[in-house]
């Protein structure tokens, strides 16, 4: 059996999947490629990278938190983080009752990101930065609920990039929002196996 291996860059204000009761915007309106699932998901209000694929026992691997693969985020958030918040967020915060990994966190310049529509609030007064965030969990608005927890609210968020074991990562290079490609033999060789 030949499975199918997509990526995509998910555009802000799409669910990451294909139906929807309430007739929001899905994945349905960008990949016609039957059968194929979201390896993890991406908040509604999140852009960026996502694995697709019909291969069952992947999409296990890569999403079952035992595994503990990397996820590469640039998050814009509010005001210019102080270096005892960063510290913060590379030991692990605390969200509600739990204590999120250490991850890696860097200042970094602006990203060249496509316009997103519509684009983040601006305030004249309050300045913004961008981090690089890499997590090796995925829990429900993580990034988010981190970076709020030590007082940098985050304003736009893009996951750029998978990071699999013994693999190159998967990045949104030669991609728009919306837009979507196979991975390479290269690229499928690489995979985890189960």
């Amino acid at each position: 059996m030949s499975y199918r291996y997509l990526l995509l860059y998910k555009p802000y204000d799409v669910l990451s999947q294909f139906t929807d009761a309430e007739g929001r915007r899905s994945l349905k309106e960008f990949v016609p490629v039957p059968d194929v699932y979201a390896v993890g998901r991406l908040d509604r209000d999140s852009e960026g990278l996502l694995l697709l694929t019909d291969d069952g026992p992947m999409q296990h691997r890569l999403s079952h938190p035992k595994f503990a693969h990397g996820r590469r985020y640039w998050a814009q958030v509010e005001r210019e983080p102080t270096p005892q918040s960063l510290a913060q967020l590379r030991s692990g915060v605390t969200i509600k009752d739990y204590r999120t990994r250490p991850a890696i966190v860097e200042r970094i310049a602006e990203p060249d990101l496509p316009h997103r529509d519509p684009p983040i609030r601006y305030r004249q007064h309050i300045p913004t930065a961008w981090l690089a965030l890499t997590l090796t969990e995925g829990k429900n608005r993580q990034v988010r609920r981190m970076t709020a927890a030590v007082g940098f609210p985050t304003l736009r968020l893009v996951r750029s990039a998978l990071l699999l074991p013994q693999a190159r990562p998967l990045t949104l290079d030669g991609l728009q929002p919306g837009e979507w490609r196979e991975l390479t033999a290269d690229e499928v060789r690489s995979l985890p196996q189960s």
